[in-house]
C-alpha cells in the first residue's frame, strides 16, 4: 500500500461506505474513514485508518482531511430521530465541506439521491438537494453521484423489504406501483463513484447498475422477491 494518496471515506463501517473503502483498498490506496461510530465491526479488518467525524470540533475534523486527495462522502441520516434530523444532517454537511476546503483536499466525490429538489415536502430530498447547493457553491472540485435504491449484501432497506415478505401476509404498495425504480448494486455504485476522481469538471453522475440494465416497475418488484423467497404473500397497490 502507497502512502501517497489518501482517500478520506465517511462511514467506511456502513453499507455504501464499505463498499467505496474496500474498493480503494483493492486497489492499493491508503484509507481513512471518518466514523461516528468507532465502536462498530470493521469488516475489513483494520486496514484503514480511523477518526471521529466530528462535526462538533470543526479543527479536529480540518486536522482529519490534511493530506487528503479526494473526500467521498457517505454521510446522511436514513430517518429523524432525535437531535439526527434531516435539517442537522444539511449543517453537518456544510461543516464537513468547509473542513475539506480549508484542509485543501483536492476532490470532493458526493453521495446523493436521485430526483433531490429544494422544493420537495419532503424532507429527506429537500435536504439532499440543499447539501448539493453547499457542494455547488464551495471552491472544491467535486463530483456528486445519484444512485436510486442501492442492493448489495448489508443492504438495510432491501433486506427489511425482504424480512416482512417472508412475514406478513399481505405487502401494501402506495400509490398504482406503476412507478419505475432501477436498483443499483453496491459494487457498481463504488466503481462509479471512484471513476468520478478522475473526471476534474464538476459533474453530476446518475448510477445505473449493469446487473439491472432496464427499470422495473415497483409493483412488480415485490413479486420478484416474493418467488425469490418462495412466500405467499400477495402484494397490493391501493388504487385511487
Amino acid at each position: 500500500m502507497t502512502t501517497a494518496n489518501l482517500n478520506v471515506v465517511t462511514g467506511s463501517f456502513g453499507f455504501t461506505g464499505a463498499a467505496i473503502a474496500s474498493h480503494l483498498l483493492s486497489l492499493g490506496r491508503r484509507v481513512r474513514t471518518l466514523t461516528g461510530h468507532p465502536d462498530r465491526l470493521d469488516r475489513l479488518g483494520g486496514k484503514m485508518e480511523v477518526a471521529p467525524l466530528s462535526f462538533q470540533d470543526p479543527d479536529r475534523l480540518r486536522e482529519s482531511l490534511i493530506g487528503a486527495t479526494t473526500l467521498y462522502n457517505t454521510y446522511w441520516v436514513r430517518f429523524e430521530r432525535g437531535a439526527a434530523t434531516f435539517g442537522q444532517a444539511v449543517e453537518n454537511t456544510r461543516t464537513l465541506v468547509k473542513a475539506a476546503e480549508e484542509a485543501g483536499v483536492q476532490r470532493l466525490v458526493h453521495i446523493s439521491i436521485t430526483n433531490p429538489s429544494a422544493e420537495s415536502p419532503l424532507p429527506y430530498f429537500r435536504g439532499k438537494a440543499l447539501v448539493e447547493q453547499a457542494i455547488g457553491h464551495s471552491t472544491l472540485s467535486h463530483a456528486i453521484v445519484r444512485p436510486t435504491v442501492i442492493f448489495g449484501s448489508g443492504s438495510i432497506l432491501l433486506n427489511n423489504i425482504a424480512w416482512l415478505l417472508r412475514r406478513l401476509p399481505v405487502f401494501v404498495i402506495p400509490g398504482s406501483g406503476d412507478y419505475r425504480l432501477q436498483p443499483v448494486s453496491v459494487e457498481d455504485a463504488s466503481s462509479m463513484r471512484i471513476s468520478a476522481v478522475r473526471k476534474r469538471a464538476a459533474a453530476i453522475a446518475h448510477a445505473a447498475s449493469t446487473t439491472t440494465p432496464r427499470p422495473a416497475s415497483v409493483g412488480r418488484t415485490p413479486k420478484t422477491w416474493i418467488d425469490q423467497a418462495r412466500t405467499g404473500a400477495p402484494s397490493i397497490a391501493p388504487r385511487g
